[in-house]
Order: C-alpha cells, then structure tokens, then sequence
C-alpha cells in the first residue's frame, strides 16, 4: 500500500513546517498500518501554473503526478492563510484537473480506487472550509473520501503560536490524525479498482 502526502507549506526547505509536523503524526499511523510513505514539499519544486499533467519548461509537476497516480492514499497538508487553503493546494488540486480526462486500462478515471484525505494547520479559523473544499476537488476526481479523514489544529482568530510551538491543542488534533489515518487505511484495503465491475460498450 503506498501513500503519498503532499505538504503544501509555503515555507520551502529546510524551514519548519507545522503543516509537515502534523502530518508527520498522520503518516507515522500510516506506516504503523503498513503503508509505504512519500512526503513532498512542493514549494521546494517547480510546480508551474496550469491544468495540465505537464506545462513543458523544466515543470516538475510530471514526477509528482506519476506517484500520485500510483499512490492508494492521497494526503493533502495545507496551512491557513486568509482562512483558506494555501495557494500551493490549489496549485495542486488545479494541476490534478488533468485528471478528468485520463482512465485507466479499463476505462475508468484514474482516481478509481484511491483515498484521499487532509491536514489543516494555522493560527486562525478555516479548517472546516477547507475540508470541504478539497473533498469536493478530489471526490470529483473519483476520490473516495473516508468518514474522519482529516485533522486540523489552530488556536482561534488571530496571530499566536505555531503548532510547533506549543502543546496547546495537540492531543486533539494528534488523536483525530491517527484516527484518521486508520479510516484511509481500511478503507483502502478494501476499496480497489478491480472490485468494480467494468461497464459493457454504450452503458
């Protein structure tokens, strides 16, 4: 089983990132179920703008698409900024809209079979937003999206603390994260492409 977590931090390497230090509790539960883990900070990459699988011009868009298209588990990790989702997310998610015209081998979209889910972190309201947002991305897509797939962490309106720099907060958004990646895991044990049947010609 292979997951793949986005960090969509607009803070590039080696910055520390409470997007990734959250997500770093999700995808120790992963592994713990048995997932191999890829974590990928994509403002360190050049991700060019489009809708596209790939823009030309030394986009390095195309790699990371080949591993989510391999992926069984899908995370997206995203801050809170003007209480929305970080511009790298939708970066992210507009570049996937090339995914609506791809199937596999048996026609079906390519997102088939996958299941995705999402770590919020800020300093300010948003999260539930921006649950709703991605979901609704990636669900068109083909994305199953488990019951509880996601956790978040914020400490109300306002500047305050980093998630790395308090424990306020934490054992709520840590148990809502190993939750959630307990229901990616067993749902994407049983939900596989080969388990739909493939439509006949013309249905």
């Amino acid at each position: 089983m292979r997951a793949v977590v986005l960090n969509c931090t607009l803070k590039p390497s080696p910055g520390v990132s409470s997007t990734e230090a959250l997500a770093k509790v999700v995808i120790a539960e992963l592994k713990k179920g048995g997932a191999e883990v890829e974590l990928i900070r994509l403002v360190d990459l050049d991700i060019k703008p489009g809708v596209s699988g790939d823009e030309g011009d030394g986009d390095q868009w195309p790699d990371v698409d080949r591993k989510l298209k391999a992926a069984d588990i899908v995370v997206f990790a995203t801050p809170i900024w003007l209480g929305q989702m970080s511009s790298i997310s939708m970066r992210a998610l507009e570049r996937m809209d090339a995914w609506f015209g791809e199937t596999d081998d048996t026609g079906r979209p390519v997102a088939f079979g996958k299941v995705a889910g999402i770590v919020i972190t800020g300093n300010e309201d948003g999260a539930h937003h921006i649950v709703a947002t991605i979901s609704q991305g990636l669900i068109d897509m083909g994305f199953t999206i488990p019951a509880q797939s996601w956790t978040y962490w914020h400490l109300g309106p306002g500047p305050g603390a980093d998630y790395v720099e308090t424990d306020q907060g934490h054992d709520y958004s840590d148990r809502v994260g190993r939750n959630a990646a307990r229901n990616l895991i067993a749902l994407s044990k049983v939900l596989k492409p080969d388990t739909y049947p493939v439509p006949e010609s013309g249905e």
